[in-house]
């Protein structure tokens, strides 16, 4: 008889949100398959997990291999826990080609839900709920960044951003341009003891964050599009013009007019320059 793999959510910062459930599920594991060995190893200790299971790595370099294995390990029985560094595995971290791979053959797949910083920090950003959208992390590079968001700037959805703290004025810089001053959050160190969420417009963020170093893993919930965006641009359009006609630099009107009214900068200097 097949085994099952087990996806088990981990916490994010606080150890007091690993559930009882998730505790006895590790402690239940004939193998445990970590995105880091030696970070679970420290969370098996805190809990005083003693016999520890096996340990094996699973992370993004060796996931096709460790795959295959563990399939083996499974079609032969194994009770088999996936975890990630905090979270729930499989969310921008490893876990679908494991999950596909079982399904395929018809190995069980139970989940142990914890905690998640995507979750978290849409629920405390204080912008609708309802409707969203999580887009993990966007590409390092400016121009495919650029092109992500700017496809993203008509949707309605709020959006979910995972990003680096080196990164995260960049990210900000890049949402402004793109789809101009709209209300965001910016949530670091959830559930731990320096926990921060700072609320507002993305020039506003940009203002109270200055030259500051950011530490710890950072989540960018951004508001959807909204219904008057349209409206919006024309009359902001007209107010760049004019800023251009004084003798503004168009690249500056369109920046300085989207800061004030909340639209895209890229949509308004593409318009002053068609």
């Amino acid at each position: 008889m097949a085994g099952i793999l087990w996806l088990v959510g981990t916490p994010i910062g606080n150890l007091g949100d690993l559930t009882d459930r998730a505790r006895a599920t590790l402690a239940s594991a004939d193998v445990i398959a970590a995105e880091d060995t030696r970070r679970t190893g420290r969370l098996l200790a805190s809990i005083g997990l003693q016999p520890r299971p096996p340990l094996v790595s699973y992370f993004e370099g060796n996931e096709r291999e460790r795959t295959v294995e563990l399939v083996e390990r499974l079609r032969g029985g194994a009770q088999v826990v996936l975890v990630t560094d905090g979270g729930m595995p499989g969310v921008s971290d490893p876990g679908y080609r494991i999950v596909r791979a079982a399904a395929e053959h018809d190995i069980e797949v139970r989940v142990v839900p914890g905690p998640s910083a995507a979750l978290a920090a849409l629920v405390v950003s204080g912008l609708p709920t309802d409707r969203f959208a999580f887009e993990g992390f966007v590409s390092k590079k400016p121009g495919e960044r650029a092109r992500r968001l700017a496809d993203l700037r008509h949707d309605d959805r709020t959006l979910v951003f995972f990003e680096s703290p080196r990164r995260v004025l960049a990210l900000l810089d890049a949402v402004l341009d793109a789809m101009g001053d709209r209300r965001v959050a910016l949530a670091r160190e959830l559930t731990k003891r320096h926990e921060e969420v700072l609320r507002g417009r993305v020039s506003e963020v940009l203002g109270r964050l200055g030259d500051a170093t950011l530490k710890g893993e950072v989540v960018l919930v951004v508001e959807g599009a909204n219904e008057t965006a349209g409206v919006d641009l024309e009359a902001s359009l007209a107010e760049a013009r004019s800023l251009v006609a004084a003798g503004v630099r168009k690249r500056d009107a369109a920046r300085t007019v989207a800061e004030r009214r909340g639209v895209s900068a890229n949509d308004l200097y593409t318009r002053l320059i068609g």
